[in-house]
């Protein structure tokens, strides 16, 4: 049984694919092995996100866990997932519209056993190794930038990389942004910040109860636990930052097109079309 259905699946291995760069067999006589396949090195690239297993628990005799791992750092280091991701957001702006005038930013930690270059010491998970990945996304819950980071980070300090992430993947932004934030980012520093970026922000005010003050912010919550479905983001085994973050935006890349799909299936309607069967998962 396929780890993500045909109709995710299939597109996104169409974008990916096109931004790969032809191989070229630079073997002295031939005669070595033939190269495994991308696409079989990407389905179990997939496997290992939405499960977030290890990579010899994925592997199989036509695709080794070495094979997974040199192919996933060579796509890590080519910055491809990100790529994808920014082609989404293409996507769903011109079919369905991203909602860019309200924003809304915060973090979540996750585990991380194995340490690495994005683990710190976990505040809520006495002491143990954990990452923290702080989301911006549209008012909707679309995510647009991505930061990876220790669990011993502070939300605050994140926000202006998070943002300036966001910015690199969606492009022009609308002359007014206002970006929704929790207690957390409740400081002078945070208003600083957001005032030289040309951003308003509305940000929820310490001592005063969160149900409150939920307003516009309960998207970034929900994007939360969408990326908190694949098994890689929520037990992070992986050491370096540069395939941690593959595995990020590969994820917001899912998301993304998730959304558009499920979006125009209600938006897009002609004569004779069928009605929907059955939810995307």
């Amino acid at each position: 049984m396929p780890v993500l259905p045909s109709c995710l699946l299939e597109p996104l291995w169409d974008q990916f694919v096109t931004l790969l760069p032809e191989h070229v067999d630079t073997h002295p006589l031939g005669c070595h092995n033939p190269r495994i396949p991308d696409r079989v090195v990407f389905e179990h690239v997939i496997a290992a996100l939405v499960h977030g297993s290890g990579y010899e628990r994925v592997a199989e005799p036509g695709c080794s866990d070495r094979t997974i791992r040199r192919r996933l750092t060579y796509w890590a280091e080519l910055g491809i997932s990100a790529q994808v991701h920014a082609l989404a957001l293409q996507a769903y702006d011109r079919m369905i519209g991203l909602e860019l005038g309200e924003l809304s930013a915060d973090g979540c930690i996750t585990k991380a056993p194995c340490g690495g270059e994005t683990a710190g010491r976990s505040p809520v998970d006495r002491g143990k190794q954990g990452l923290k990945r702080s989301v911006a996304s549209d008012a909707r819950g679309i995510p647009l930038g991505l930061v990876s980071a220790g669990a011993n980070r502070h939300d605050s300090p994140l926000l202006v990389p998070t943002l300036e992430a966001a910015k690199n993947q969606v492009g022009l932004m609308p002359e007014q942004v206002n970006v929704n934030l929790d207690r957390g980012y409740d400081s002078d520093k945070t208003r600083v910040a957001l005032a030289e970026l040309c951003f308003t922000g509305e940000i929820a005010r310490k001592g005063v109860p969160a149900p409150i003050q939920a307003g516009k912010r309960w998207v970034i919550e929900r994007t939360h636990s969408w990326m908190n479905g694949f098994g890689k983001l929520r037990l992070c085994t992986e050491k370096r930052r540069l395939v941690m973050d593959f595995y990020l935006y590969l994820s917001a890349a899912i998301v993304t097109l998730r959304m558009l799909i499920r979006r125009a299936t209600v938006q897009y309607h002609w004569d004779g079309r069928p009605p929907p069967t059955r939810r995307l998962k």
